[in-house]
């Protein structure tokens, strides 16, 4: 079984809200999950993002493998807190 760490979409027409979740790579993008990690709002103040560093750490310990958007993402969150850090 393929694990991915993945956005599942969720909210209204229109105004997007996303799910970080790990599930298996053959499920559809709103489908079931094994676990649900954190939270997207591209809508909310400046693209509120929020994970669990320690469960994303330990799915990716366990061979999860990011989708390319969620990789973009925190690598992005990364820098962001490397920025604020040298502030």
């Amino acid at each position: 079984m393929a694990v991915h760490i993945r956005l599942s979409r969720t909210g209204a027409k229109k105004r997007p809200f996303y799910r970080v979740v790990v599930t298996d790579q053959r499920s559809p993008r709103g489908g079931r999950f094994l676990e649900n990690i954190g939270t997207f709002d591209p809508g909310g103040e400046s693209g509120s993002f929020v994970v669990d560093d320690e469960r994303l750490t330990y799915w990716r310990g366990r061979g999860a493998l990011p989708s390319p958007t969620l990789d973009r993402l925190l690598k992005r969150r990364a820098r962001v807190a490397a920025d604020s850090t040298k502030a």
